[in-house]
């Protein structure tokens, strides 16, 4: 390939980018705004230029070829390269402006995000904040955004990770259920109850407990009402329908009003899902002073919380034992 001819080829880079990150010729095209059509002739256009076939492509799948991998770790390092010389001025600049696209899981944006974004944005009126709330799982490299939070773990590979908070989840029931039904003392008291848990996975109902001094316990539990969504086993258990298992923050205002209470509040729960919240970006991001101000900002606002007395908390609470999927 001579000197200048990438530069015709500097769009195809970029679908065979999108093309590979999401396995799918016609959802690359949805996202670059193409037909799938064109978005293959662009990646067979690369594939003559280059020489060498970057997708085997079957029926059911497309994979990288040895080379195929190659040339994506390089357009990936091309897509970063261009977003930071989009940001060269932002870079030198002393004064943070501009947006900032930020994407989190619903409950943890609305639960805890949210409230402190009101005050950053009076504090920084040049910067405006563009909060995505997603679930799923958002590549801020592929999609664009600036600076993605995921409760869970073990983050990403190439991606900067800075921990937000300890994410604890608890049991509650109101005061109203937990009155006409038995006491519940001891986690195998749980067994004469309606539990309100995840239902993902088959262990979901294998709730364990620890206790300072006493053996750990270990209950299968059941319920009348399953969902893998945190607000709706809180407002199942609202409900008196029976005890959830959720975020300590998403509980918190409901436990602060009153309106449920904690159960077995002495007892660590050891369900699947403890784990951190962290913040995640590109390594070029945190250059951006409009990214830095924001980052430093949920930093400082979650330093040490759990987010068990609600936003800002500054409780002491150590990192619990953790596994994936913690705002579930």
């Amino acid at each position: 390939m001579g000197t200048n001819s990438f530069l015709k080829v500097l769009p195809e880079m970029v679908t065979f980018l999108r093309v590979a990150e999401l396995g799918s010729f016609s959802a690359a095209a949805d996202l670059l705004g193409m037909t799938p059509s064109a978005a293959s002739r662009q990646v067979k256009r690369l594939e003559k230029e280059i020489g060498v076939q970057l997708l085997q492509r079957t029926t059911r799948q497309l994979r990288l070829t040895e080379p195929g991998a190659e040339a994506f770790a390089r357009c990936r390092e091309l897509v970063l390269a261009a977003q930071g010389t989009m940001d060269i001025a932002q870079q030198f600049s002393q004064k943070p402006s501009g947006l900032v696209r930020l994407s989190a899981p619903k409950a943890f944006a609305r639960r805890v995000l949210h409230p402190h974004m009101l005050g950053f944005l009076q504090r920084y009126p040049e910067v405006d904040v563009q909060l995505i709330v997603e679930d799923r799982d958002i590549d801020p490299i592929r999609e664009g955004v600036d600076l993605v939070v995921r409760l869970t773990t073990a983050p990403p590979e190439g991606l900067v990770a800075r921990q937000l908070m300890a994410v604890e989840h608890i049991l509650c029931a109101t005061p109203r259920y937990l009155a006409r039904h038995e006491a519940i003392a001891h986690p195998r008291d749980l067994l004469a109850h309606s539990c309100l848990s995840l239902g993902e996975h088959e262990r979901d109902n294998h709730w364990r407990f620890r206790k300072e001094g006493e053996d750990e316990a270990a209950v299968v539990v059941s319920g009348r009402y399953v969902s893998n969504h945190s607000e709706i086993r809180l407002e199942a258990a609202l409900a008196d329908l029976g005890v959830a298992c959720v975020p300590a923050f998403v509980a918190c205002e409901a436990l602060r009003e009153g309106r449920v209470a904690r159960v077995l509040a002495d007892w660590e729960f050891q369900g699947n899902y403890h784990g951190h919240a962290w913040i995640l970006y590109p390594p070029n991001r945190f250059t951006v002073p409009k990214c830095r101000v924001l980052i430093d900002h949920l930093l400082g606002a979650l330093a040490g919380s759990d987010g068990s007395d609600g936003p800002g908390s500054l409780s002491a609470s150590s990192a619990k034992s953790a596994r994936p999927r913690a705002g579930s």
